[in-house]
């Protein structure tokens, strides 16, 4: 399982939310670049980035920041966060971005997301936000009236291979993951699974890696130094478990 710190975005600096409330920040860092760097030097792989200008009016700010952690690391980026056009998943990716994360238009737009993936077959994942079975939209600030199981399946049989799925009332409460929502959906669809959302321990990673999902993003938890980074990545390569 691939270990992802996150890094939310706003007005250039590093920021995390409670359950997707933008009245409810905590600024963690003026300077987004170091804490990669930071993360790269633990041991990172992958870094996860939220833009959440682009989630809230789906104004894009943050493209020199972005480039200078691609250029200045050597971090895969997923980067997400009002990603609503074809115009903008390709700016991304020209920048140097891995993956482009889209959420509301994979619900508000099926066609527009089945062009994404025609033209960039690898390189889109759709983030699944969740309360209570349903799928949210625009950052978490409205209800679909989709069903989160089917939701998923519908993006399986229309080329998605890869998931980000949050439960948000778990999400900055650091009260650990919604495990019942991954079982099923690892049992109902054959997607890979990046698990977001109250992964707060070394137990929570542990068991989020011998249920079999892709990754786990871990947020809140680095910054509040509930999870030694480097301890985590030591701990999924030897594959051990906490007695």
């Amino acid at each position: 399982m691939i270990l992802i710190p996150a890094i939310d975005l706003k007005n250039n600096k590093a920021v995390r939310l409670i359950q997707g409330d933008f009245k409810q920040e905590t600024i963690y860092s003026n300077d987004p670049l170091s804490l990669a760097k930071g993360f790269e030097k633990s041991g990172a792989t992958h870094l996860h980035i939220v833009d959440l200008n682009g989630a809230e009016d789906g104004k894009m700010i943050h493209e020199s920041t972005i480039k200078k952690i691609v250029d200045e690391t050597n971090l895969s980026l997923e980067v997400g966060g009002g990603i609503r056009s074809l115009e903008r998943v390709k700016k991304l990716l020209g920048l140097g971005v891995t993956e482009v994360i889209v959420g509301s238009i994979a619900v508000e737009d099926p066609d527009l997301l089945e062009d994404m993936i025609k033209l960039y077959p690898s390189r889109i994942i759709v983030s699944i936000d969740a309360k209570d079975g349903y799928v949210l939209t625009r950052g978490w600030q409205q209800t679909s009236r989709q069903k989160v199981i089917t939701f998923a399946k519908m993006l399986e049989n229309i080329g998605i291979k890869k998931i980000v799925y949050t439960d948000i009332s778990k999400d900055g409460m650091l009260e650990g993951p919604n495990f019942k929502d991954y079982a099923l959906l690892l049992k109902e669809t054959n997607l890979k699974i990046i698990a977001s959302g109250g992964v707060t321990s070394l137990d929570d990673i542990i068991r989020l890696n011998q249920m079999g999902l892709y990754g786990a993003i871990i947020g809140k938890a680095l910054y509040e130094q509930k999870i030694d980074l480097k301890e985590a990545l030591s701990c999924l390569q030897k594959g051990s478990s906490l007695a």
